[in-house]
């Protein structure tokens, strides 16, 4: 959809950065425009009719001037803040490894709804979910499939025959799964429980209304964890800053309990 020199649309703020002496730079992924960038002047003034809609993970109505270099936003007005992502520190992290793995994975510019529609209704979900793992690793499949990278989880990428009931494989050279006769085809390949294959496949093609009633020990979402952080991190070729801040936040919540 091509801009107009001022155009209105709604947006999620994926980053924020102080720019000059009051303004911030925000990257935010528009309903209408997909993702692009933008200052919000004098948002750091405490005076300011923006401070307190330009917040990270806010859905927020914003009304933009198209710049030379960056736009200009204008107005803006909070549509939903998602205020237990800010007040929960694990809830944070979740929200800030989603907002960051989908900046990631986008290039500015290009209207995608249902990516947007995907990242509103995901951090609903983290700010009101008991389970937050259920919900990433759903986002991680969703973001995955409309991005290009969608894993092969139902027949062998070496021989093409349907998965078996069984262990598998997983790839992440060749983006999906191997049956043990094919493990030969990658020798990096990972192995992957069979339950494993099964709540992946589950994740990909179920709705998150019937998806979210799934109980997971666990085991079995540390797996499935592994095997999809191994593979995003070898379509990123870079870990994400807020995986390794999960990480220490998990070490550290394992050591209180264990004094405890």
């Amino acid at each position: 959809m091509a801009r107009e020199r001022t155009f209105r649309t709604e947006a999620i703020v994926l980053k924020r950065t102080d720019f000059g002496e009051a303004d911030r730079l925000l990257t935010l992924y528009t309903r209408d425009y997909g993702k692009l960038k933008a200052i919000a002047k004098g948002a750091r003034k405490p005076q300011s009719r923006k401070t307190g809609h330009v917040e990270l993970f806010m859905r927020t109505q914003f009304l933009l001037a198209k710049g030379h270099d960056l736009d200009i936003i204008t107005q803006a007005e909070m549509v939903e803040s998602y205020a237990a992502l800010r007040d929960d520190l694990v809830r944070t992290t979740y929200a800030a490894y989603v907002v960051e793995l989908l900046d990631r994975l986008t290039v500015e510019e290009g209207q995608h709804i249902s990516l947007y529609n995907l990242l509103a209704d995901t951090l609903e979900r983290l700010a009101s979910a008991d389970d937050l793992r259920l919900v990433t690793r759903y986002f991680e499949l969703r973001l995955l499939g409309q991005s290009g990278f969608q894993p092969q989880l139902f027949t062998c990428l070496s021989c093409d025959e349907p998965i078996q009931e069984q262990d598998q494989f997983f790839s992440n050279e060749l983006g999906g799964l191997l049956c043990p006769n094919c493990h030969a085809a990658d020798r990096h390949a990972r192995p992957i429980s069979s339950v494993a294959v099964k709540v992946l496949r589950y994740l990909q093609t179920r709705p998150w209304e019937t998806v979210q009633s799934l109980q997971l020990k666990r085991p079995l979402h540390h797996e499935l964890e592994m095997i999809m952080h191994g593979y995003i991190l070898h379509i990123l070729e870079r870990d994400l800053k807020s995986v390794d801040f999960l990480h220490r936040l998990r070490r550290e919540a394992a050591l209180f309990t264990d004094k405890e």
